[in-house]
């Protein structure tokens, strides 16, 4: 009796084989989707020609013709339509890295006050989730713009604290003088935030390892802290608002628009934010808050040194998600005024008839920026995560 020299897989047909099938069935699925496309494409060029025109951008190239209320950078209608749309790229990008700093804040602070043992507090921060949760933004970004900032008087001007004025024309708020020194003196401070990153890391390191207090290390990062507190406090060359004239002149100077526009987004995603945070921390088990209580820490010290920081493996991935949120809403902006990016493109494809290249363009834009907020938030997952071994 001989055995026989095929192999078992040779007997299988092909059209059986679990490997072929799934090549097959990846091989139809990109067929179809080229198919797709490829009508798609094919109708669109159809209707550009029938209305006598041409897929191109070279309409970017010819004069805009209209002016961009507010802009970090100088821009006169005499400009193209690219640098138009750039204009509006950094006015985005201006509401959406202010807005990711502020409404971490507020998010952060009102999701920790969930658990405060004040009472006031605790339902404050509730009371202050749900409402907003539970309301359009586009109703709230209205209610800041037209019934908050639009119903204070124009020539009523108090300080809040003695250092902010809030009107019908925006915000001003204290801001660091353009000087070559307060140039310096960011960039010390940059150099300070990197030497005291280094330093804490070099710290934890030999006492984990050596077992050692780490006292030099720790009066080291004393200094860095008091000379980031005097370049602060003194070397940046703060100016402050003041009332001249029956109006406000001096340090920054925000717009009504702008400042409506940044509020309620900050205070939409901050109550989400809020939510997210809760949820981190009461993810930790009960048995770390038992531990720090048993160690004598209060339940401030126990919450920022022992459960905020186990917290943050899964507030961050939910994070991803709501920058992401905030950078696509702030193109609610066109609703109340500010020129940001889509505002501008609106006004472009107004103009020149070229919707179809235009709406490609933002959403490029907007695709770049949430591939790229993703990628951040990702990098800075994987860097809290437990490392197993």
């Amino acid at each position: 009796m001989s055995l026989s020299s095929e192999s078992p897989d040779s007997k299988i047909p092909f059209w059986r084989d679990e490997r072929y099938v799934k090549i097959a069935l990846q091989a139809i699925a990109v067929l179809v989707v080229f198919i797709v496309f490829s009508l798609l494409v094919g109708n669109l060029n159809r209707n550009l020609q029938q209305s006598g025109r041409q897929f191109d951008f070279s309409f970017l190239w010819n004069e805009a013709g209209f002016n961009i209320g507010e802009s970090l950078l100088t821009y006169a209608p005499r400009d193209r339509y690219i640098w138009a749309i750039f204009v509006g790229l950094v006015n985005s990008l201006q509401v959406m890295l202010s807005g990711f700093v502020l409404t971490t804040i507020l998010g952060t602070i009102a999701g920790i006050a969930s658990f405060s043992e004040n009472w006031l507090v605790r339902k404050l921060s509730q009371v202050y989730v749900e409402l907003v949760r539970n309301t359009p933004l586009l109703l709230q970004l209205f209610f800041w713009y037209l019934a908050v900032f639009l119903g204070l008087s124009k020539t009523e001007l108090k300080p809040i604290l003695g250092f902010f004025y809030v009107s019908n024309r925006g915000l001003s708020l204290p801001w660091p003088a353009n000087t070559p020194m307060a140039w310096i003196g960011l960039g010390l401070l940059i150099l300070g935030a990197i030497a005291a990153f280094i330093i804490w890391q070099w710290r934890t390191k030999i006492m984990v390892e050596q077992g050692a207090s780490g006292k030099s290390q720790l009066f080291m990062l004393i200094g860095i802290g008091i000379a980031a507190l005097l370049i602060l406090t003194i070397g940046l060359g703060w100016q402050f608002p003041s009332v001249v004239a029956g109006a406000v002149s001096g340090g920054m100077q925000l717009s009504l628009e702008f400042s409506a526009l940044l509020i309620g987004l900050v205070f939409y995603t901050g109550a989400f934010i809020a939510e997210i945070v809760r949820a981190g921390i009461q993810s930790v088990s009960r048995g770390q808050w038992e531990a720090a209580r048993a160690l004598g820490l209060q339940s401030s010290l126990a919450m920022r040194l022992v459960v905020f920081p186990q917290a943050l493996r899964v507030i961050i991935p939910s994070l991803n998600s709501q920058y992401m949120n905030l950078a696509k809403n702030s193109s609610l902006a066109l609703a109340i005024g500010f020129p940001d990016v889509y505002a501008v493109s609106n006004t472009t494809f107004n103009q020149t008839g070229r919707p179809v290249e235009v709406f490609l363009m933002l959403m490029a834009i907007y695709l770049t920026i949430n591939l790229i907020i993703s990628t951040i938030m990702n990098t800075l997952n994987r860097a809290v995560q437990i490392k197993e071994r």
